[in-house]
This record gives C-alpha cells, structure tokens and sequence, in this order.
C-alpha cells in the first residue's frame, strides 16, 4: 500500500473506493457468518462512498462513519482467522481515515 503521508483525502478515496466496494462485499461472503462486524463495516463503507460521490467531503462530513468504523474494527485490528482480502480492507480503511483525518 501506499503512504497516505501527503496525499488528500480525495486521493486516496479515488485510489481505493473501487477496490473497497468488491473488498468489503467479498469480506461479507467469506466471513460474515464469524465476523458480523463485516456487515457493518460494508455498511459505513457504502455510507462514505456515496457521500464522497456526491462532491467533495469537508469536515464534519464522514466523522460519525469513521468513529464507528474504529469502534467496531478495534481501530482496524485485523483478526486472526481471515483472509489477505480481509486485512487489505481493513489496512485501505485505515489509510483512507487517517488521511480524512489530516
């Protein structure tokens, strides 16, 4: 992955909204039935992409999406019994917060 140091927010939901939106349906598949949080985490995902659709994110815009993203990830813990595709979901999540963050 790359760094999201000096990068907007913009740029790195470009270079990974595509990627999350099959990323975060594939992780529903393979593991929702042990990991309910994958719903949820597809969920607020969805919420973010469609706002960032619609024209450029300003504060406070994605807060209430990010904070539970965190909350409900342990902060993108990835957990230990999933998938490669599981852990890149939850790393591109993590970067395209801390960049909203910036």
């Amino acid at each position: 992955m790359m760094s999201v140091q000096n990068r907007t927010f913009n740029e790195v939901a470009t270079n990974y909204l595509e990627k999350l939106d099959l990323f975060t349906h594939a992780i529903t598949r393979a593991h929702g039935k042990s990991h309910p949080e994958a719903f949820e985490v597809r969920e607020l995902f969805t919420k973010i992409s469609e706002k960032v659709k619609i024209g450029h994110v300003n504060k406070p815009d994605l807060d209430a999406e990010f904070t539970q993203l965190r909350i409900i990830t342990d902060n993108y813990k990835v957990p230990g019994d999933v998938c490669e595709t599981y852990e890149t979901t939850y790393t591109m999540l993590s970067e395209l917060d801390k960049a909203y963050q910036a």
